[in-house]
């Protein structure tokens, strides 16, 4: 079954829920209640709050509903007679008022009626596998001031196989929770002195600057220059780039010498005040500026988690400023260099959809249409198979976005490729033609992590703990039979790290078997064995994470097996 269909059922599921709710609790005022691309929700209003102890007693109820195998209806009506329908609830009266067009969608099933744009299923037969999840705190129109909410959330599926693999799948997710593993692994950790700013524990920075000399390398070999600009900067700055008015409630703001100031939200505008310094001309262009810029952004505490959400983190931008005519090579240029980027980390699959003009964007429908035509050129040229994400863009341009599929079927959105004709414009940004004539130039921004942060959040769930060789904290852990080895054990150690290798040495009397149950748990990829016969033939024995060994290896080959190992 396609996505659209799958997208119809959940959508269909939400309404069940809605329906369930108001039988059980007639006093609850419904918002709305989306599909997602793991399954629905819907926003209440109780009167009490549920508990994850009602969830069974909905279930059942929607099970009841399920059997009636009520048609689902849709129609349009009028926004007067709208009004009056929902006139008890605040909620959708809003919604009517803010809606375009003289009429709304009125779906039903049964004696329920519920706000909607439509795009459903037949009937509620068709709904038997579906399964609640869990219950959160939201704000209406996620606006902290105003009313709290509370979303249950769940997910359905065609078939019982589906549904079933699903929860299998999401039973495993759980028990390899990034959160759960830098715990184990202490890679991070979050203290109530800061809520959603993670703390990197050395093993976790090694492993953020892993991500980064990688990138930085990719980066220099395809004439990408590395900058860095201020956290803080002026608030008009933000007003002239459009950022305050589309997001000044995720920006956190401050004063300095009693003049208004913002901690960057974004990087784009210091990177083009750097770009200003000075005039330049046509032939420095395209000129790629990268930046691993750390950010910050307010998010509600209600949806931070671990290292997926969070208040401060950091973006591995770039922003090739390029002529029009440089324009669709840039973007087919960036797509393989982000596809390489994946395949390295392991990730094979990819998705990719391009995200077309929202409702608050800034600039004319010419040009969006120009910048999503030459991000559709650029993929279709490329070979690259696409969606269209209608209304998704930013405010300021239409972006490419890269979705990876990790080890249990997870799809993860992370890389961007946004075209800007708007910034430019704001900025004032130019270049000296060959004409001898000012132009202006066209902005590419791109992200290939999106957030180091998260990214690393994504391999430790997608590796379940078990980072490959070459990303791992600590690659091999030398450790001896008995303590008469321990001298031999620091030769080894000492050469490992001449080569450059991460490697650790306990000095310890413990069993063997200790020693190695222990590294396992570390998930350290590699452990070199020492008694005394390799001693004695100055070998080591290898022994990897899932037991498999290999003996009376000279360590000359240890280090040749390790190089093999890198990207």
């Amino acid at each position: 079954m396609n996505d659209k269909e799958l997208e119809k059922l959940r959508h269909s599921a939400a309404h069940l829920l809605a329906q369930a709710v108001k039988e059980l609790y007639p006093t609850t005022l419904l918002t709305i209640g989306p599909a997602t691309s793991e399954g629905f929700f819907y926003d209440f209003l109780p009167e009490v709050n549920f508990s994850i102890e009602d969830l069974p007693k909905i279930e059942k109820k929607m099970q009841e509903i399920v059997q009636k195998n009520l048609p689902l209806t849709h129609r349009q009506i009028s926004k007067k007679e709208a009004l009056k329908i929902f006139s008890d609830n605040k909620f959708k009266q809003e919604l009517i008022e803010n809606l375009p067009g003289d009429t709304v969608g009125l779906s039903e099933q049964g004696d329920f009626q519920d706000l909607c744009k439509g795009g459903h299923i037949e009937s509620t037969g068709q709904l038997k596998y579906v399964k609640l999840l869990a219950i959160s705190g939201a704000y209406w129109r996620a606006d902290k001031t105003k009313d709290a909410l509370q979303r249950i959330s769940g997910t359905a599926f065609f078939t019982e196989k589906e549904l079933k693999d699903y929860l299998k799948r999401k039973e495993e997710a759980a028990q390899y929770d990034h959160r759960k593993l830098g715990k184990e692994l202490d890679l991070f950790s979050f203290h109530l002195e800061g809520p959603g700013f993670p703390f990197f524990h050395p093993k976790g920075k090694i492993i953020l600057n892993l991500l980064i000399n990688y990138l930085r390398n990719l980066q220099q070999e395809h004439g990408y220059k590395e900058i860095e600009t201020p956290l803080i900067l002026s608030d008009q700055l933000w007003r002239q780039s459009g950022h305050y008015q589309h997001y000044k409630n995720n920006m956190y703001f401050l004063a300095i010498d009693d003049a208004p100031y913002a901690l960057k939200p974004m990087n784009c505008p210091g990177a083009f005040l750097f770009y200003n310094e000075k005039p330049h001309s046509y032939r420095e262009l395209p000129l790629r500026l990268a930046e691993f810029g750390k950010v910050h952004r307010h998010e509600l505490s209600g949806v931070l988690h671990g290292l997926m959400r969070v208040r401060a983190f950091t973006i591995d931008d770039a922003h090739l400023i390029c002529t029009i005519n440089q324009l669709e090579e840039e973007i087919q240029k960036t797509i393989h260099l982000t596809l390489k980027a994946y395949k390295d980390f392991g990730f094979e699959s990819v998705k990719i959809g391009l995200s077309t003009k929202p409702e608050n964007a800034m600039g004319s429908d010419e040009e969006w249409q120009k910048a999503e035509q030459a991000l559709a050129n650029a993929l279709t040229n490329s070979g690259m198979d696409f969606v269209i994400q209608e209304g998704e863009g930013a405010f300021y341009g239409p972006k490419i976005e890269f979705k990876i599929l990790d080890s249990m079927g997870r799809e993860w959105q992370t890389g961007t490729i946004q075209v800007d004709f708007f910034l430019p414009e704001r900025f004032d940004l130019t270049y000296i033609a060959s004409s001898g004539q000012k132009e202006r130039p066209v902005v590419v921004h791109r992200a290939i992590y999106g957030s180091l942060e998260r990214f690393l959040g994504i391999l430790l769930e997608h590796y379940k703990g078990k980072l490959p060789f070459w990303l791992a904290p600590v690659q091999i852990k030398v450790m001896t039979i008995t303590d008469d080895q321990n001298e031999y054990a620091e030769s080894i150690l000492k050469k490992l790290k001449d080569h450059g290798l991460r490697a650790d040495f306990e000095k310890n009397s413990d069993q063997i078997s200790a020693k190695i149950k222990a590294a396992q748990l570390e998930k350290i990829p590699w452990m070199l064995v020492v008694g005394a016969k390799e001693q004695e033939n100055n070998t080591v024995t290898l022994r990897y994470m899932d037991g498999k060994q290999e003996f009376g290896l000279l360590l000359d080959q240890v280090l040749v097996k390790a190089k093999n190992q890198s990207i």
